[in-house]
């Protein structure tokens, strides 16, 4: 069986591209990792891969904010790239920076039309207590989230945050409701037996509207979220002993087996 071919933006600051190269290949895909300024000047193409994974990290030390400088990327030199792979089918995976990527470059918005910078209808912001959080949780999908290959899990994932800017806000509740009946929730933060955190702390790490943890294109071909399922790949890596199923490697198995 052809194993799928993914790409993994790496950025300036970017520092999970390992962790994830490694679960990709654990799950089954041919993974490789690829700066963006090869990206930029066609060395590297997007031709033959099924998606794209943006990992988390401090893109440009976080300069301007988490993910603005990579999202310019994203909407200047890499906008044809990856609007044509985008538009062909090709999936796009971020990961806490790659999820602030997503956010703040439009792909993921929370509205149906483009969102202006500093007129966006979802962002992603100071953490509630105004610390960097380093801490398991727990996340499961929404029950109609529009990435069919999230709503496959039995169970929630059980993986660490490790960020500072990783509170999501809407505009009002008429967005967050719009999201969710759009099926653009694609995970929620929820307590371990998978009850509803409420925006308890820590379940909800940060405090997001919502418990959202990540969310989706209404196509679901792109997703993005807060947490680390990379973190959590092997038996040894998790502090407390849970079920295969709720490994961060099965997020990536469930995500290698849709392309």
């Amino acid at each position: 069986m052809t194993r799928p071919r993914v790409l993994i933006f790496h950025s300036p600051g970017t520092n999970r591209d390992a962790e994830t190269l490694r679960a990709l290949e654990l799950a089954g895909a041919e993974a490789d990792i690829a700066h963006v300024r090869d990206v930029r000047a066609g060395t590297v193409s997007l031709v033959g891969c099924r998606a794209v994974v943006l990992p988390g990290g401090f893109g440009y030390g976080d300069a301007l904010g988490a993910g603005v400088l990579q999202a310019l990327d994203l909407t200047t030199w890499l906008q044809d790239a990856v609007g044509t792979f985008v538009g062909q089918g090709g999936r796009v995976l971020g990961i806490c920076n790659g999820f602030q990527t997503l956010v703040k470059s439009g792909l993921l918005d929370g509205g149906c039309e483009p969102q202006e910078p500093g007129n966006r209808a979802v962002t992603l912001t100071h953490n509630e207590r105004g610390q960097f959080e380093c801490r398991w949780v727990h996340m499961a999908p929404a029950a109609d989230c529009a990435a069919d290959w999230l709503r496959g899990l039995s169970m929630p994932i059980f993986c660490p945050v490790a960020h500072g800017e990783g509170r999501f806000l809407t505009r009002g509740s008429d967005t967050l409701n719009h999201l969710a009946v759009q099926g653009r929730i694609a995970l929620r933060y929820v307590q371990a037996d998978g009850g509803a955190a409420h925006g308890s702390y820590p379940h909800n790490p940060n405090g997001s509207a919502g418990d959202v943890a990540g969310i989706c294109s209404p196509d679901g071909l792109v997703v993005g979220f807060m947490p680390h399922p990379e973190d959590h790949l092997l038996r040894r890596h998790s502090p407390v002993p849970v079920p295969v199923d709720a490994m961060g490697l099965r997020l990536f198995e469930a995500f290698v087996e849709a392309l």
